[in-house]
C-alpha cells in the first residue's frame, strides 16, 4: 500500500540539514507501516525500537542520553547494529518513553549523520507532561492522516486515474464516463474510508460487511485508549463526546446536545483530549478577513470532523445508505460529504504543518449566512461550499465574495469540473486537487 508521505520522507532523507522526525497522527492511520516500508526501500537496514512491544528498551535511555551510550545497549537488545548513514533508526510508540523523546535533541546535535524517525499515537499527552521538556528546534514534526481518496485509488489498482486527475483543468475536465466512474468510487471510499486496515480488507474481499467489522474493531481500540488519559477527564465524558461527535459533523457543536446534565467545561475538556489523540478535529469559525485563518478563529464556535469518513459513517449507521444512494450529498443530511471534504483538505496540506480547518458564519436577525470551509490560496481567502446537484443559489458563498472581495469561490459537488468566471466547481473526487486548481484559476 503506497502512501504519499513516503515522498516527503525521501526528501528528508537527502536533506543535509535534516533533523530527527517525529511523526504524529491518530492510532491506526498507518504510521508504523509507512515508516518501515520507507526504511526498507531507502536504507540498508531498519532498526525498530517499539516501546509498546518491548518495554525494556526504555532502560537504554535511563542514564546518559549521549547517542553512543544509548545505541550500544539498544543494538544489543534489538540484536542489530545501528550504522549512521546506512541505518534508519525508528523509535515507535515513543510516548511510552519520554526520555527517548528528549534524546532526539542529542541525536541531532551529536550524531546528525544518523537518520532517526520517531512515531506515536498519543505523543501529545507526553509532550504536555509537567516534567517533560521537548527539544525545541531540534526536531521536525510530520503529520499523517488516513489514506486520501488519491491513495485509495492507488490501493484499489487505479493509479492510472491519478495522472489524469493531476492534469485535469476546467478547460479539459475528465470525460463524462470517467466522471461517473469517479463519483461511484467516491461513494465507495466514503463507505470504506482511509484507515489502512479497512482499505486492505476491501481490496482483499470487496465485502463492505467485512470492512464494517474492521471499523468496529478500530472504534473499540480508540475507546480502549480512553483509559490511558482518563485521569485528565472522567471516562464517561470521553465516551459521550466520542459517541456524539460523528453525528454532529456539518453542524455547530453544542455541548448541550451531548448531555444537558453535564457541565460544558467537562465535555469541553473531553473534546480537547480526543482532539489531541487525533480522533476528531475542530473546524473553527473565523472572520475570513485575512490570513492566517487561525488568527481570528473562535474556540467557542466550531464544528467537528471525525478522523475518518469510513469510521464516521459507520458510527452513524449510514453504510447502507451510501451503497444505494445516487446523491452522496443527501446521505445523512449531507454530513458524510462535508466530512469527506474536511478530511481531504487536511490530507492535501503541508505534512510538516498541522492543517487547521475553518468556516465562516454570520448570525444576524433574518440574514444568517454560513460557508462550509475557508481555504487559503496564493495569499487569499477563498470560500468553499459543499453542495448537491446543479441547483442551489449559494447565497452565503456569494455574500462572502461580495463582502471580502475573494477572487473566486469554490463549490464541491457531484458536478463536473468547470469554471464560470467567478465560481470554480470541483467534483467530489478532486478535493485533493483544490490547491493546484485554485492557484491556476487565479493566475
Amino acid at each position: 500500500m503506497e502512501r504519499e508521505i513516503e515522498k516527503t520522507l525521501a526528501v528528508w532523507r537527502d536533506d543535509p540539514a535534516r533533523k530527527p522526525l517525529l511523526v504524529r497522527g491518530a492510532r491506526q492511520v498507518g504510521k508504523s507501516y509507512a515508516i518501515e516500508q520507507f526504511g526498507r526501500r531507502h536504507f540498508e537496514s531498519v532498526v525498530v525500537a517499539d516501546f509498546e512491544l518491548e518495554p525494556r528498551l526504555a532502560t537504554c535511555f535511563e542514564g546518559s542520553l549521549e547517542p553512543a551510550t544509548v545505541l550500544e545497549p539498544l543494538s544489543t537488545l534489538v540484536r542489530a547494529p545501528v550504522t549512521p548513514g546506512r541505518t534508519l533508526l525508528f523509535l515507535d510508540e515513543i510516548q511510552l518513553c519520554p526520555r527517548a523523546l528528549m534524546a532526539l535533541r542529542y541525536f541531532h546535535e551529536r550524531l546528525p549523520q544518523l537518520h532517526v524517525i520517531a512515531a506515536g499515537s498519543l505523543v501529545d499527552f507526553a509532550l504536555e507532561s509537567e516534567d517533560f521538556r521537548m527539544p525545541v528546534g531540534r526536531v521536525q514534526y510530520l503529520h499523517m492522516c488516513p489514506l486520501s481518496f488519491n491513495e485509495f485509488l492507488d490501493a484499489t489498482g487505479q493509479s492510472g486515474t491519478l495522472a489524469m486527475l493531476g492534469a485535469a483543468v476546467p478547460q479539459s475536465p475528465p470525460h463524462a464516463a470517467a466522471h461517473e466512474h469517479l463519483i461511484e468510487q467516491v461513494r465507495t471510499y466514503c463507505a470504506v474510508g482511509g484507515m489502512p486496515a479497512a482499505v486492505a480488507e476491501y481490496v482483499s474481499s470487496r465485502d463492505l460487511s467485512r470492512v464494517r467489522r474492521v471499523h468496529l474493531s478500530i472504534m473499540q481500540t480508540y475507546r480502549d485508549d480512553f483509559a490511558k488519559y482518563s485521569s485528565r477527564a472522567r471516562y464517561p465524558y470521553l465516551q459521550q463526546v466520542f459517541a456524539a461527535a460523528p453525528r454532529t459533523v456539518g453542524r455547530k457543536f453544542r455541548y448541550a446536545a451531548v448531555d444537558r446534565e453535564v457541565p460544558s467545561r467537562d465535555l469541553r475538556q473531553a473534546l480537547l483530549l480526543l482532539e489531541k489523540a487525533g480522533t476528531m478535529h475542530r473546524v473553527r469559525q473565523t472572520s475570513g478577513a485575512g490570513l492566517p485563518l487561525g488568527a481570528e478563529a473562535s474556540d467557542r464556535n466550531f464544528k467537528v470532523v471525525f478522523v475518518d469518513v469510513g469510521l464516521m459513517q459507520n458510527a452513524c449507521d449510514a453504510t447502507a445508505e451510501l451503497v444505494v444512494a445516487r446523491d452522496l450529498l443527501a446521505v445523512y443530511a449531507g454530513a458524510v460529504a462535508e466530512q469527506l471534504v474536511g478530511q481531504e483538505l487536511r490530507s492535501c496540506g503541508d505534512p510538516y504543518v498541522e492543517t487547521g480547518l475553518h468556516y465562516w458564519a454570520r448570525e444576524a436577525r433574518s440574514s444568517n449566512a454560513e460557508v462550509d470551509y475557508l481555504v487559503a490560496s496564493q495569499g487569499r481567502v477563498l470560500p468553499l461550499e459543499v453542495k448537491a446537484g446543479k441547483s442551489g443559489a449559494l447565497r452565503s458563498l456569494h455574500l462572502f465574495l461580495q463582502e471580502y472581495g475573494a477572487p473566486i469561490g469554490l463549490r464541491v459537488s457531484a458536478r463536473p469540473l468547470e469554471f464560470d468566471g467567478r465560481l470554480l466547481n470541483v467534483p467530489l473526487y478532486m478535493v485533493h486537487q483544490i490547491p493546484r486548481l485554485a492557484a491556476a484559476t487565479m493566475a
